[in-house]
């Protein structure tokens, strides 16, 4: 069997119940490096396999290989395995090599909840996912999608919204919501959320600060009813009250 395991935002709290049982079940963990710190002392006397940043391709490969040998075997992700995890690569693989497996995906927290439930209520009402790394999808996708999801009035949740290689994502990204939304939207910042060095902040796309933002943010645009109250960030469902 191999199991995808979500392993949530970063502490073992807003783990699942069923996350935290798999590893009893298990023979061997793969995962990178830095996600499997979150889980050693779980993983103790497991074999592990890991990779450093960008062996995706390759620790899946393991996985499948492993679990294709008859051991029961876990793959990890940060946040929840089938929101830009290992869920979807898994399945790629297995399909590139006309290959048949048990998967079992375990769902995770994934970033937004997580940051979502510290900025206060941002998505309660329709919201959307969209990436700005694009090593997986071309700009040019990205700026389309940016701009529809802008004219639909969504709240929008940025992945990976600003890196040492792509400084000037987020900025871009700004632009194009400001086509159909008010500079004084509000935007919550949730940045290593449940973990040890946790930043939330409430803000507008005006005042919003680049430099703050990395790659372990999340940030999320409000529509244009988004409001703060007692510093939460505040999306309303449409009850009449």
């Amino acid at each position: 069997m191999l199991y995808v395991v979500g392993l949530g935002p970063g502490s073992k709290d807003n783990m699942s119940q069923e996350a935290l049982g798999v590893f009893d079940k298990v023979d061997t963990v793969v995962g990178y490096i830095t996600y499997m710190h979150l889980v050693e002392d779980l993983i103790q006397g497991k074999e592990m396999v890991t990779t450093g940043m960008r062996g995706e391709v390759e620790r899946c490969e393991k996985a499948i290989e492993l679990a294709a040998e008859g051991k029961n075997v876990a793959i990890i992700s940060s946040g929840d395995a089938g929101i830009y995890g290992m869920a979807g690569l898994i399945f790629e693989l297995l399909k590139s090599k006309d290959q048949k497996l048990d998967v079992k995906i375990i769902p995770g927290i994934t970033a937004s909840v997580a940051a979502a439930a510290a900025l206060g209520a941002p998505l309660m009402n329709d919201f959307c996912h969209i990436s700005l790394s694009d090593l997986m999808t071309p700009w040019e996708v990205i700026e389309t999608r940016l701009e529809a999801a802008a004219k639909g009035d969504f709240v929008i949740c940025l992945y990976n919204p600003r890196s040492k290689g792509r400084p000037h994502h987020l900025r871009k990204a700004l632009d194009i919501m400001l086509k159909y939304k008010s500079e004084d939207t509000v935007v919550g910042i949730g940045k290593d959320v449940d973990r040890s060095k946790e930043i939330e902040k409430v803000t507008t796309i005006k005042d919003l600060d680049e430099e703050e933002i990395n790659m372990t943010t999340v940030v999320i645009v409000g529509n244009k009813n988004s409001y703060v109250y007692d510093g939460h960030m505040v999306t309303p469902r449409g009850y009449t009250l």
